[in-house]
C-alpha cells in the first residue's frame, strides 16, 4: 500500500501565523514526545516512522511549499502540484504520478491522508489495515469515519447503511451531510452517523477509470499540462459522492481537526509563547513573535496572535470566522522557511523617487547555502551579524564573518554558504525599482555544482 499525504492548504483560519507562504501544517506550535516544539507536518512524519509507514509515503504539495517541507523533515518523495486546485486535482495528480512515474499497477492500493490532524499511534495502526479492510468490503472506495464526540457543525457527516461485519466496524455509505446545524448533527449522531475525516482508500485503477468517465486525462504528463484548467473541487464532491459502491470503516480513537485557533489552542501546552505576560486571564492563549512585549489582562476564552504579517485579538469561538475578513489584507509574506533556513522581513519603504527598499533578517542553517543566482531589478547589501560563511560573487569566493559587508549589483551572480557548526545570520537590504521574489534567475543549487562552475570559469 502507498500513502499520499496532502499538504497543500494555506490554512487561512490560522491567520496571521498561517498564509500562502507559511501554511498551518508548518507552524511549530505543537510538541513531540520529548517536549520539542514541532509542526503538524513534523509530528505526522515522525508518527509515520514510528509504525513503519514512512517508506512508501509521498507528500503532495505546491512547489512553493517544497523548501519548507525539506527544511522541516528533509528530502522526501515529493509530488509537485503546479498550483493549488483543491483535493480532487491533487489526488488525481498523485495517483497518475504513482502509476506513470513510480510504475505502480492498477491493483496497487493507495491511502490518502490530510497532514493537519491531531492523532496518535492508534490512528496509524488503523491506516495500516485499510488495504485489508478495502478487500473485506469488496467496494471501490473505503472511507475512514470517526465516532463523533459532540454534535458540532464544522465537520461533514457520513450517514451509514448496513454493516459489512458482524462487529459493526464497517458499513456501506448511505449519504453525506456537509456541516449541518447543531440540531441536525444531533439527529445524525443518534442514527449512527460518523465524522468524515478526509481519509480515502482505493486502488489506482479505480481512480483512473473515474478520471476517464469524467473526461479528464489519464496520463501524468497530460494532467500536469492541463492542471490549471482542472476544477477547484474537493475529492468528496467530484468522486466520492458520485460513487455508489463506497464503504466506511469506523475509527473510535483520538482524532481532531486543527483548522482553527480554537481547536489548535487546545493542543498548545503554553498559554503564553513569546515575550510578555498574562495577568488574570482564563483559557486565553497568546503567541507573540515580536521582540517587544505583549501584555494581556483579564481576558477569557481569547486568542492573541502577534506576527509580522498581522495581529489577531479574538474570542476563540469567533476566531474561526477570520477567513471571511482577511481578504483585503493579503500582502507579501513577512516570514518564510526555505530549504536553507528562514528569513523575516524587517522593514519596507518606497522612497519619493519610486525606489523600493526592503530589509530582511536571514538565518542560514549550518552547512546550508543559498543558490547561485542573480537579480535584474535590484541590488543587495549583506551585513553579517553572526557566524562564518563563504560568498560567491561572479567567479570569486570570499570568506566572511561577523561585521563584514557584501555589496551585490544587478545582474551579478552570487551565492552564500554557512561554514562551521553554527548558523550564519545576516541582514539583507534590497534596493530597486521593483522588489519581488520573482525577480530571480538561478543557475545552480548545490554548492559542489557552484564550485565546479567556478573552476571552469577560472580555467
Amino acid at each position: 500500500m502507498r500513502v499520499v499525504l496532502l499538504s497543500g492548504g494555506s490554512g487561512k483560519r490560522l491567520w496571521p501565523m498561517s498564509n500562502e507562504a507559511r501554511s498551518k501544517q508548518f507552524l511549530k506550535v505543537l510538541h513531540d514526545r520529548n517536549g520539542n516544539r514541532v509542526s503538524m507536518l513534523q509530528r505526522i512524519w515522525g508518527q509515520l516512522g514510528d509504525v513503519g509507514l514512512q517508506v512508501g509515503t509521498y507528500l503532495c504539495a505546491s512547489k512553493a511549499q517544497r523548501d519548507t517541507i525539506e527544511n522541516q523533515i528533509g528530502p522526501v518523495p515529493f509530488i509537485e502540484e503546479p498550483m493549488r486546485r483543491d483535493t480532487f486535482p491533487a489526488i488525481a495528480l498523485s495517483i497518475l504520478y504513482l502509476a506513470d512515474v513510480e510504475g505502480c499497477t492498477d491493483e496497487e492500493v493507495v491511502a490518502v491522508l490530510p497532514v493537519d490532524h491531531d492523532v496518535d499511534e492508534q490512528y496509524f495502526r488503523f491506516i495500516q489495515q485499510l488495504d485489508v479492510r478495502l478487500d473485506e468490503s469488496g467496494t471501490d472506495l473505503l472511507l475512514m469515519g470517526v465516532t463523533p464526540s459532540a454534535p458540532v457543525s464544522k465537520f461533514g457527516y457520513i450517514r451509514i447503511g448496513e454493516a459489512y461485519t458482524p462487529q459493526g466496524s464497517m458499513y456501506r455509505v448511505h449519504s453525506f451531510t456537509e456541516k449541518p446545524t447543531k440540531e441536525v448533527a444531533e439527529s445524525l449522531i443518534e442514527n449512527g452517523a460518523l465524522w468524515n475525516c478526509g481519509v480515502f482508500c482505493f486502488r489506482i485503477g479505480f481512480l483512473k477509470r473515474a478520471l476517464a468517465e469524467l473526461g479528464y486525462p489519464e496520463s501524468y504528463q497530460e494532467l500536469v499540462t492541463l492542471y490549471p484548467l482542472l476544477p477547484k473541487r474537493s475529492f468528496d464532491y467530484e468522486v466520492v459522492e458520485q460513487t455508489s459502491n463506497v464503504a466506511v470503516a469506523t475509527f473510535a480513537g483520538k482524532w481532531s481537526d486543527m483548522g482553527t485557533w480554537g481547536t489548535l489552542s487546545e493542543k498548545i501546552r503554553e498559554e503564553f509563547v513569546g515575550l510578555g505576560t498574562s495577568v488574570d486571564c482564563d483559557n486565553t492563549h497568546v503567541i507573540n513573535e515580536f521582540g517587544i512585549p505583549v501584555v494581556t489582562m483579564g481576558l477569557k476564552d481569547a486568542v492573541i496572535v502577534a506576527t509580522p504579517d498581522g495581529i489577531l485579538a479574538a474570542d476563540k469561538e469567533h476566531a474561526s470566522e477570520i477567513k471571511n475578513v482577511i481578504d483585503d489584507y493579503a500582502t507579501r509574506p513577512m516570514f518564510e522557511e526555505r530549504r536553507w533556513g528562514t528569513y523575516r522581513v524587517l522593514d519596507y519603504q518606497k522612497l519619493s523617487d519610486g525606489t523600493e527598499v526592503l530589509s530582511k533578517h536571514v538565518e542560514l542553517h549550518a552547512g546550508k547555502n543559498i543558490s547561485y543566482q542573480k537579480h535584474s531589478k535590484r541590488s543587495e547589501v549583506w551585513t553579517v551579524v553572526q557566524g562564518r560563511g563563504e560568498v560567491v560573487l561572479d567567479s570569486r569566493v570570499i570568506q566572511v564573518e561577523s561585521g563584514d559587508v557584501i555589496h551585490i549589483h544587478p545582474e551579478q551572480w552570487h551565492a552564500i554558504r554557512s561554514v562551521g557548526a553554527e548558523k550564519l545570520v545576516f541582514i539583507e537590504v534590497q534596493f530597486g525599482s521593483e522588489l519581488s521574489e520573482e525577480d530571480i534567475a538561478r543557475r545552480y543549487v548545490d554548492w559542489e555544482h557552484i564550485l565546479h562552475h567556478l573552476s571552469i570559469l577560472v580555467g
